[in-house]
């Protein structure tokens, strides 16, 4: 390969920690909240694992933080192709923005625009930093492009090569199979690979999802590179649960503090404690203390299941501020992808991560056999080495399973 397209959507994954669960149409929000942006650092560790390996490749980017920072910062010299502070179009937000394109307003149009301007330098390959709805604009533009292309030469699109696209991820949401497992495997698969194969875009309805709904739509299905360390698509459906979480329920620790995070799999925990969960957010429930030791356990059974919520749908703030030790972080894989920590559940951010003295880990035999090993992706490379390496998984109400996690 001697030539690749890198577009960043700088805004992406900012409504995760602050516990928006998502950044479209709640920029803003995110902001006010203290959201700090987390994909131009994650854009720079995928450019910086591919130059190790493609120095020489020639980029082609957007402005600022749309690309251009990210790739000199790098290593390499890339050529700019489009900047969102000197567009002027009808559905541009605001011809006043600011010069410097790092202060500009940056938009869904604007991903767009940034990947027609370097399909027309013929590059090999698109690269993109942020989520599901990035991959859509993405697949959207490149599905234009295929149509137009056949159309220019009277043929069929399946007749016409397709750019392939690859994405790093860094949005809150990521269902689809487009991208690399973390940014650093990104670059990799960008600069190694020699084939390619049809995946899923998918998307949801992030305004269901807050609510606690999962609506997830196919969106398209394009070609993207041949790799072992690409993340598969979500899986929605992952089983009963029932005896899991009735065992899990009664075990729970007198005067322990529990952080449950987002899904069905934990939401059915909650529902066994007498818990209102918020079925996609994160909950935070403390035990009630043992005033009563000589109990049997028959006896301890409705006792031990009470307890006070201290957070519902918790932002990463609000759970450094109610966490008490001894803390207990309960997840549950993402089903199809694996992923503990770093899809879906940003509030569960190093800091909390490391504040808790036990990760319980549930799931159901069903999701775990679709599941070669557990992932995590927490933007903290030293805390990711820690929990790395062998977990155990409940799996019933008696029974686990030993789960690799890389």
């Amino acid at each position: 390969m001697e030539s690749i397209g890198v577009v960043v959507n700088p805004i992406a994954g900012m409504g995760g920690r602050v516990g928006l669960k998502g950044t479209d149409g709640k920029l803003e929000e995110a902001r006010r909240r203290g959201a700090e942006p987390r994909a131009p650092e994650r854009a720079r560790e995928a450019l910086r694992s591919l130059h190790r390996r493609a120095p020489e490749l020639t980029v082609y980017t957007a402005a600022g933080v749309m690309g251009e920072r990210a790739a000199r910062d790098a290593g390499y010299e890339p050529t700019v192709v489009y900047d969102p502070a000197t567009v002027r179009e009808d559905d541009a937000v605001d011809p006043a923005r600011p010069g410097d394109p790092a202060n500009a307003e940056t938009t869904a149009a604007d991903t767009r625009r940034a990947v027609r301007a370097v399909l027309e330098h013929d590059v090999e390959l698109i690269l993109f930093v942020g989520g599901d709805g990035t991959a859509v604009d993405v697949a959207d533009v490149l599905e234009d492009a295929t149509t137009a292309e056949a159309e220019r030469v009277a043929a069929t699109p399946r007749d016409v090569a397709e750019t392939p696209m690859l994405g790093v991820p860094a949005g809150v949401k990521i269902y689809s199979s487009v991208f690399g497992v973390t940014p650093a495997d990104a670059g990799r698969i960008a600069a190694e690979f020699d084939r390619v194969e049809p995946r899923e875009v998918n998307d949801i309805d992030e305004d269901a999802y807050r609510e606690g709904e999962v609506r997830t739509a196919l969106r398209a299905i394009v070609p993207v590179p041949v790799a072992p360390d690409l993340q598969s698509s979500k899986q929605v459906s992952s089983g009963s649960v029932d005896s899991l979480a009735t065992g899990f329920a009664r075990e729970v620790e007198p005067g322990r503090t529990y952080v449950f995070g987002p899904g069905s799999t934990v939401g059915a925990i909650e529902a066994a404690l007498g818990i209102d969960a918020s079925p996609l957010g994160v909950d935070v429930w403390r035990a009630a203390a043992d005033t009563e030791p000589d109990k049997t356990d028959s006896e301890r059974d409705s006792d031990g299941r009470e307890g006070t919520v201290l957070a519902r749908d918790a932002a990463e703030t609000d759970l450094l501020e109610v966490l008490e030790d001894p803390v207990t972080i309960v997840v549950s894989p993402i089903g199809g992808q694996g992923f503990l920590f770093g899809r879906g559940n940003h509030q569960i951010s190093p800091p909390v991560i490391r504040q808790a003295d036990e990760i319980a880990v549930v799931a159901s035999d069903e999701k775990l056999d679709g599941i070669d090993s557990l992932h995590v992706d927490t933007d903290d490379e030293e805390l990711d080495d820690d929990l790395r390496g062998w977990q155990q998984v409940r799996t019933g109400r008696f029974t686990t399973r030993m789960m690799p996690v890389s």
